[in-house]
C-alpha cells in the first residue's frame, strides 16, 4: 500500500519564513518538502518494481539514512522488498547526498508549459504527494535568480547577425489586465550558432524601449553588430544607429508586405501582391528598382500611401540584394526570431493573463533554455557566409576571428 504522506504545509512554512527561518540550508523550510517528495518518489519506484516482479515478493519495511541536500539535511526512509531485488533510482543505495533533483522535476514540468494545478495533480497521481500551487510557485520562483544571472552574463564582442522582435502578452497589474511587450534579441555568433542574447518586458513596443534594449546589449560587452534584421517599427533603424552606428539595418520584407496589404482593397489585394513579387524576388537591386517603378506606375493613383512607404523604406528594405542567395535567406525576413516566438506561444497557449511580469519571465526563460539545447547545429554554409561577410564588412571581423 502506498504510504500516505502528510502534505507540506505552505502556510506554516510562510509564517516560519516571515519569522526569520531560512528557506534552505540546515533546518531550512523547504527541507520537509524535499524529504516528502523524495520518499514519495521511492514509494512509486517500489510499487512499479513489485508490480513487474514475476517472483513472489512484497514490501519489507524501510531502512533509514541521513541525506544531505542543498535544502538541508534530513532522515530518509527508503522502502525495502523481501527478496532484496529493489534498486532505488531517485536515491540509490549508497547515495548520501542529493542536489535539487525533485525541484528540478517540478521546474521541468513547468518549463513544458504545465500550470501549477496540472503539476500538483501529476505529483498526486504519480507519487501520492499533495503539493499546493503556492509551494510550486515558490519552487519555480528560484528560476528568477538564474534568469537575472543569464540576463547579465557577458556577451560576445561581435555578432555577425541579430534579429529583434517583440511578442505581446496579457498581464494583471493593479487589478487590471494590460498588454505588455516581450522584447527578444536573437543572434548568431562567429561559430554559426544561434543564441538568445536578451529578453525584456515593457508596457508596449516602441523604438524608445528598443534603445534601452540595445544599450543593455552593449553594456555586457557587445561592441559591434554587422547586420540587424527588424520589422518596420517607426524609429527602429534610428535607435539601432544610435547605439551601433556601423550596423546595417535590414527591414523585414514580409512585415512590409503585410503592412502594405492593410491599405489595399480586398478586390485588388491578390493582383497587387502578384505585381509586388517581381520587386522583392528580383535577382538584383537594379532590377528590383525597375519593377518598383512599374508597380508605382500602375498603382500609385489608387494606393499612393503604400507606394510611398516602399519608397521611404527602400534603403533599409533593399540591403539584402547585395548578398549571395544563402545570406539573403537569413536576413530579408525576421523568420528566425518569429520561430522562437512560436515556441513561446506553445508554452503559453493554455495561459490566460499572467499574474505578474515575474511569472511570465520565468516561463519564457525556461523556454529559452530548452530551445537552446536544440541549437547545437551550425547554420548551413556558415563558413562561406562568414568569409563573404568579412569581404562586405572589411576590417570588422578579423580582430574577432582566430586567423
Amino acid at each position: 500500500m502506498k504510504k500516505k504522506n502528510t502534505p507540506f504545509d505552505f502556510e506554516s512554512a510562510l509564517e516560519a519564513l516571515k519569522s526569520g527561518k531560512p528557506l534552505t540550508g540546515k533546518d531550512g523550510i523547504l527541507t520537509p518538502l524535499i524529504k516528502e517528495l523524495t520518499e514519495a518518489a521511492l514509494d512509486g519506484e517500489i510499487e512499479a518494481h513489485l508490480a513487474g516482479n514475476t517472483k513472489q515478493n512484497r514490501r519489507n519495511g524501510r531502512s533509514k539514512k541521513t541525506i544531505k541536500s542543498s535544502a538541508g539535511t534530513f532522515e530518509l526512509k527508503t522502502p525495502r522488498d523481501r527478496n532484496g531485488s529493489f534498486e532505488p533510482q531517485v536515491i540509490q543505495k549508497h547515495q548520501t547526498s542529493i542536489g535539487d533533483e525533485l525541484q528540478h522535476k517540478i521546474i521541468a514540468m513547468y518549463a513544458q508549459g504545465m500550470g501549477y494545478s496540472a503539476i500538483s495533480e501529476h505529483l498526486a497521481d504519480i507519487y501520492g504527494v499533495s503539493v499546493s500551487n503556492a509551494t510550486i510557485s515558490a519552487v519555480t520562483d528560484k528560476v528568477i535568480g538564474k534568469a537575472m544571472e543569464w540576463q547579465n552574463r557577458p556577451l560576445d564582442p561581435l555578432y555577425p547577425i541579430i534579429w529583434l522582435d517583440a511578442i505581446h502578452y496579457k498581464i494583471r497589474e493593479q487589478g487590471h489586465v494590460v498588454s505588455k511587450a516581450v522584447y527578444t534579441v536573437l543572434g548568431v555568433d562567429l561559430d554559426g550558432k544561434k543564441q538568445i542574447l536578451g529578453l525584456y518586458i515593457s508596457e508596449a513596443e516602441g523604438a524608445k524601449f528598443w534603445l534601452q534594449v540595445l544599450t543593455d546589449l552593449q553594456n555586457p560587452g557587445t561592441e559591434d553588430v554587422l547586420i540587424a534584421c527588424v520589422d518596420g517599427l517607426k524609429g527602429f533603424p534610428e535607435a539601432i544607429e544610435t547605439i551601433f552606428p556601423k550596423t546595417q539595418v535590414q527591414l523585414c520584407v514580409v512585415h512590409q508586405i503585410r503592412n502594405s496589404c492593410k491599405y489595399i482593397a480586398w478586390k485588388d489585394r491578390k493582383e497587387f501582391v502578384q505585381d509586388l513579387k517581381p520587386v522583392y524576388q528580383a535577382s538584383s537591386k537594379d532590377i528590383a528598382e525597375q519593377k518598383l517603378d512599374e508597380l508605382e506606375a500602375k498603382w500609385s493613383s489608387k494606393y499612393a500611401i503604400v507606394i510611398k512607404s516602399w519608397r521611404n523604406n527602400w534603403d533599409n528594405l533593399s540591403h539584402y540584394f547585395q548578398y549571395p542567395e544563402h545570406i539573403r535567406k537569413l536576413i530579408y525576413t525576421t523568420n528566425a526570431i518569429e520561430a522562437v516566438h512560436r515556441q513561446f506561444r506553445k508554452l503559453t497557449k493554455t495561459k490566460g493573463a499572467f499574474p505578474n511580469d515575474k511569472s511570465l519571465l520565468k516561463l519564457l526563460f525556461l523556454g529559452i533554455q530548452n530551445a537552446q539545447k536544440k541549437w547545437t547545429r551550425i547554420l548551413p554554409n556558415w563558413q562561406v557566409t562568414l568569409a563573404q561577410l568579412a569581404i562586405f564588412f572589411e576590417g570588422r571581423l578579423e580582430n574577432h576571428m582566430d586567423l
